[in-house]
């Protein structure tokens, strides 16, 4: 990730990013999330998915398509070994 490059989702450009969680060898990775399309990443990931300008045309989104998205089922319970 380029450290002069304001931070913001590669999939929908919001500017609200969080820190999930860092490696535990220190300066190595954060694990980053998007606060609206909840995109997650790792900073230590090529490019294509941690960079704006470079993550692909037909993977990106906008907030039309993240309120219009079709509702994500629910998993269900696992089964009990019988």
């Amino acid at each position: 990730m380029n450290s002069n490059s304001p931070l913001v989702c590669p999939r929908c450009a919001f500017e609200t990013v969080g820190k999930l969680a860092t490696s535990p060898v220190p300066g190595v990775w954060d694990v980053l999330q998007c606060g609206q399309c909840l995109y997650t990443w790792r900073t230590s990931e090529p490019a294509r998915r941690t960079e704006r300008d470079s993550y692909p045309e037909q993977f990106r989104m906008t907030l039309a398509d993240i309120e219009n998205a079709i509702e994500v089922p629910t998993v269900p319970p696992l089964r009990t070994a019988g």
